[in-house]
């Protein structure tokens, strides 16, 4: 099953909002992430990480969250927020999107242990498919695919 996502925000809208990210207490039912702060990022700081990952490589949501954490005075960042705001980052062109919204390889993101994402537009399969024609590997592990030897294709995001 896929799931889609749907704001009735566009994204670009959601880019272009002056926001800060917001340093909170971690509550007290997500203390296995963190004990003090917690960051609560922007879309455009999970956009501006991601975009940043270069083709064929990848990026794991848990580093993802450690640089965003870091980089803005948190122990953690929100795994709830990180994770929609990955899900739903500016998707490929279609007949329906202009040229502006370029999309940001949300696909290049996988679970820390090189598992693909369900929640992602398009489920395993859109992202399988991306990640092949970059050079990828797909293999089963259980039943969640995953990129074969992933951990070689990790980027560092410090």
């Amino acid at each position: 099953m896929t799931s889609s996502f749907k704001s009735k925000t566009p994204w670009q809208e959601k880019l272009q909002r002056p926001q800060e990210p917001k340093i909170v207490p971690v509550p007290p039912k997500m203390v296995r992430f963190g004990k003090r702060e917690m960051l609560i990022p922007t879309p455009k700081l999970v956009d501006d990480i991601v975009r940043r990952v270069p083709k064929g490589k990848l990026v794991t949501v848990g580093e993802l969250r450690t640089k965003l954490a870091r980089d803005h005075g948190g122990d953690v960042a929100c795994p709830l927020t990180t994770g929609i705001l990955c899900a739903s980052l500016p998707r490929p062109r279609t007949k329906h999107r202009s040229r502006e919204q370029s999309a940001s390889p949300y696909w290049r993101i996988v679970r820390d242990n090189g598992e693909l994402n369900p929640k992602f537009p398009g489920g395993v399969e859109l992202q399988s498919r991306q990640l092949r024609d970059e050079g990828l590997a797909i293999v089963r592990n259980g039943k969640t695919p995953m990129v074969k030897d992933f951990a070689s294709q990790l980027i560092s995001l410090k």
